[in-house]
């Protein structure tokens, strides 16, 4: 098949059932101008609706299963099994819909057969013969019957509007005022009942199945020699001719009866065309159009969902079985046709259009939205021929879920629990397949990418920036058998910075270390699951561990900007990482680094409780860095239950001034330290600071000590030794005093 049988099926739905039925309803319901505004706004929904899917059309190769199939296989199976289930609804409903329209067209013949033969025939009876003989139809003939017949029916479509434009009717009463509607209430000229206005909504609900054409020929998808230019062109055809159509009906039954008439009489078009009987014939061939167009759709849409396997084992696989031969899906058109029984039994044509609307304008919504979703992923794989606009989608999807809640909020909390119900249905009974967070992954990526350009733009980080915040790098050969620096990362990176933790590989990169890296990149993110680290892992291989640390300092953080921080961990019995920082110290100052040294110890952290701040006699730069550390850790989890102190050491004469500085400094910098854990330790100008601090700290979970240039140039290695008594100790060198202000 090609284009024309798509855009026939189309076209056959949108000049259907709704056309004949309901046009003349708006009208006489809220007007002339508004029966346009909800033809636009059917449209705004539709229109982006059929873009959206022609670009998925073309996106790859299109089989059996029509939109669902477009859907699945562009954006995984379990999103496209949760809409698909949703528009396997809407369209299996549809039959019911458009059999009791074609009863309606017969109320001529139903009524000739009780007055004039003396037969009792009632609607729920043709109603109830026409779902039998289209099920009858289906599991014998197929598909075949169907699309012969469209030709028949469009043309018959064709010279019932033709002969209804040229009719003249009793015309309008005299009034031409577009705004013009029935009052909230009026008589019914005929049988004298009082009939009650429809709001807006509640017609744009009755109406808006007319608007789901677009989706009818979608499910030839299967059967179409080139579907990927077949379905785009067919389906925006039959949707530009539709607009124009929908208008023309709608100035023609304005002014072509009164109000009331086209409220009481559904049918009224008949009393407008030059030959009346024109009119029931085609809205009964709309209407057999319609259904089998929906009854030959809807089973392929439940054959697609079986063949992957998105319900139970046995179930998918009784509706994945086709005829042999042909593929017609037997199965599928019977469960179809008995859900098509069950609607049919409601009888109420208004009760079902409603249903229809809220399955159909749920689906659109999620077409749109996953649409939307795409174009904001930039997936280099998804590379469709024909192109969108991701404003157009979005702009068709948040409309979609606007007019559900407009429409009916019960209904549309009922319909987005189902759907979303679905969606974590088929992905529990399908886990290894594509799901929503892949889709999330590319969104999340380039939004991160587009800020991190921004912000590299405006230069919105400078060295001088006001506000510090930790961007802390850590580069390690131990982490698998130490886990303290590793936690002191995601300690510090987890609510006010960055954080990136690197395991250092020795050796040159080839296949082999290449190969070992991925594995320990494995290990790396196995091991922070455990821990919900919020830490960006990676490897590095380099021949020493001096290059190492000079291609990571150079590099950008997860965050795009430069670190200013670095930690390195070692143990007194394992000191190569604190003898590795020291040689490269230069390096570190050179990149501008604060430098953190943590001996780890076997005691840990003990029960992560206690953390003991030191400012000694020669801490003036390093005072600020030490006491926002504390208060950073305490942002963590971990660190929430616990108690910060603050020692100060002071000589002789000093203790007021040492006490009014540190007092101030907690202040001004709003770190929630009360009085009482302030701490003043004297001590004798000759005595050695470490004697306070192991005899104050040792039963302290950390200890943070500051450490300066000077203490690396006279002491080296040794400024670290002679804490014996106390347990974990971070040591802390600041590049710059930061403002706590």
């Amino acid at each position: 098949m090609g284009t024309l049988p798509v855009f026939m099926t189309a076209i056959s739905t949108i000049l259907g059932a709704i056309l004949f039925l309901r046009f003349g309803y708006a009208i006489a319901h809220v007007g002339l101008l508004s029966t346009l505004l909800v033809i636009l706004i059917g449209h705004l929904v539709t229109i982006p609706t059929a873009m959206a899917v022609a670009e998925i059309a073309t996106n790859q190769k299109v089989e059996g299963g029509g939109a669902y199939y477009m859907i699945s296989r562009s954006f995984g199976l379990n999103i496209g099994g949760a809409i698909g289930i949703a528009l396997y609804f809407s369209q299996a409903i549809s039959v019911a819909f458009y059999v009791i329209a074609f009863t309606v067209s017969c109320r001529g013949l139903i009524d000739y057969a009780n007055a004039e033969l003396g037969w009792t025939v009632e609607p729920w009876m043709v109603n109830y013969g026409f779902m039998a003989l289209l099920t009858l139809l289906m599991l014998t003939k197929g598909a075949n019957v169907g699309v012969k017949a469209l030709y028949f029916v469009v043309a018959i479509l064709v010279v019932s509007l033709g002969m209804f434009f040229m009719g003249t009717g009793p015309g309008n009463g005299g009034s031409h005022d577009w705004y013009a509607t029935i009052a909230e209430s009026f008589t019914d000229p005929e049988s004298g009942k009082l009939i009650t206005r429809f709001s807006f909504f509640e017609v744009f609900t009755f109406i808006f199945p007319a608007f789901t054409g677009i989706a009818a020929g979608l499910g030839l998808s299967g059967d179409l020699k080139d579907p990927k230019k077949s379905i785009p062109r067919g389906t925006l055809w039959a949707t530009v001719v539709g607009i124009v159509v929908y208008i023309a009906v709608s100035f023609k039954l304005f002014y072509s009866a009164p109000l009331e008439s086209l409220a009481s009489d559904e049918l009224f078009m008949e009393n407008i065309a030059i030959w009346s009987p024109i009119i029931p014939i085609g809205l009964a061939c709309a209407a057999m159009s319609s259904a089998l167009g929906s009854v030959l759709i809807a089973p392929r849409t439940l054959q697609a969902l079986g063949v992957d396997c998105i319900f139970p084992s046995r179930f998918s696989g009784f509706v994945a079985k086709g005829k042999e031969g042909t593929n017609e899906p037997v199965a599928a058109s019977l469960i179809t046709c008995i859900i098509g029984f069950v609607f049919v039994s409601m009888g109420d044509i208004n009760a079902v259009a409603e249903i229809i609307s809220m399955f159909f304008m749920l689906t659109y919504g999620a077409i749109c939205m996953v649409s939307f979703f795409e174009h904001m992923a930039a997936d280099p794989s998804y590379r469709p021929t024909f192109r969108s606009k991701w404003y157009i989608s979005l702009a068709g999807g948040l409309l979609c879920f606007y007019l559900m809640f407009k429409m009916n909020a019960l209904y549309a909390w009922v319909s987005l629990i189902l759907m979303v119900a679905i969606y974590v249905w088929v992905t529990y009974r399908n886990k290894e397949k594509k799901g929503i967070a892949n889709l999330f992954k590319g969104i999340i990526f380039q939004v991160t990418r587009g800020l991190q350009m921004q912000l590299q733009k405006r230069n919105s980080f400078t060295d001088d920036e006001e506000n510090w915040r930790p961007f802390v790098l850590s580069i390690s050969k131990s982490t698998f058998e130490r886990r303290a620096g590793f936690d002191m990362v995601r300690w510090i990176a987890h609510r006010y910075g960055f954080g990136t933790y690197v395991h250092f590989i020795e050796g040159f990169l080839n296949e082999d270390t290449r190969k070992q890296s991925q594995e320990v990149k494995g290990k790396l993110v196995r091991l922070a699951e455990g821990v919900k680290s919020r830490v960006y892992l990676d490897t590095i291989i380099s021949p020493s561990f001096t290059s190492a640390i000079a291609q990571s300092v150079q590099l950008p953080g997860v965050s795009g900007k430069g670190n200013n921080m670095i930690v390195f961990e070692y143990t007194d019995q394992h000191k190569e990482n604190i003898r590795q920082a020291l040689d490269n110290y230069e390096i570190l100052k050179s990149a501008n680094l604060d430098i953190c040294l943590l001996r780890s110890t076997l005691r840990g952290f003990g029960y992560e409780k206690n953390i003991h701040l030191w400012i000694t006699t020669s801490d003036a730069e390093n005072a600020h860095m030490i006491i926002l550390m504390g208060y950073i850790l305490f942002g963590h989890p971990d660190w929430s239950e616990g108690k910060l102190t603050v020692y100060t050491i002071y000589h002789d004469h000093d203790r007021e001034e040492k006490q009014d500085r540190l007092t101030k400094l907690i202040k001004e910098g709003r770190i929630p330290i009360s009085q009482q854990n302030i701490e003043l330790v004297r001590l004798d100008r000759e005595a050695d600071h470490r004697e306070a601090v192991n005899l104050h700290s040792h039963e302290a979970d950390l200890t943070v000590i500051g450490f300066n240039d000077s203490d690396i140039e006279k002491y080296g290695e040794s400024t670290f030794e002679g804490y014996d008594k106390v347990g974990n100790v971070l040591f802390v060198n600041a590049q710059k005093n930061i403002n706590l202000e």
